[in-house]
């Protein structure tokens, strides 16, 4: 499954927002509208946090696919490419997120930063089930994150 949004802001300033997402770390964002409907503590935050800006290679960032569910990192490249790869039963899944800069055109578009995420997934016995109800949840969750990445990226340390 293969995503991307454009955000207003450089690679450099919307890389501590990525670098930080996860269960017990940032949290998934999603836009305010959304989060309104969610208690307090099942909010993400709304600024950068200093402890969770740090990545390398091996780190384990807990994932909410299941009470145990897990991501490993593979790759740390700020700020252009962060690698996720996981392991649940005899499913092996890969996430990559990587960060390019949108070339300045005549509209004035230089300062926004193309976000594309992939996602890879085997063995998959039903393809078929994997892109049409997996394509669906991984659209609405990607959707989710575009706007509340953007909500946050242009106005940092708002009020939950």
């Amino acid at each position: 499954m293969d995503r991307a949004f454009t955000v207003p802001a450089a690679p450099a300033a919307v890389w501590p927002w990525l670098v930080q997402l996860g269960k017990k770390r940032a949290g998934w964002y999603l836009p305010r509208s959304v989060e309104r409907f969610l208690p307090r503590n099942g909010r993400a935050v709304r600024d950068i946090r200093p402890a969770w800006q740090h990545l390398n290679v091996g780190d384990i960032v807990p994932d909410y696919g299941g009470k145990t569910a897990t991501f490993e990192v593979a790759a740390a490249e700020p700020p252009s490419a962060l690698v996720y790869r996981s392991a649940r039963g005899q499913l092996a899944m890969t996430w990559a997120i990587t960060l390019s800069p949108v070339p300045a055109t005549g509209t004035g578009a230089a300062g926004q930063t193309r976000v594309h995420l992939r996602l890879r997934l085997k063995p998959v016995r039903r393809r078929w089930l994997a892109r049409t109800a997996g394509g669906f949840i991984d659209l609405i969750t990607i959707a989710g994150l575009a706007a509340g990445l953007t909500e946050r990226v242009a106005a940092p340390d708002s009020p939950h």
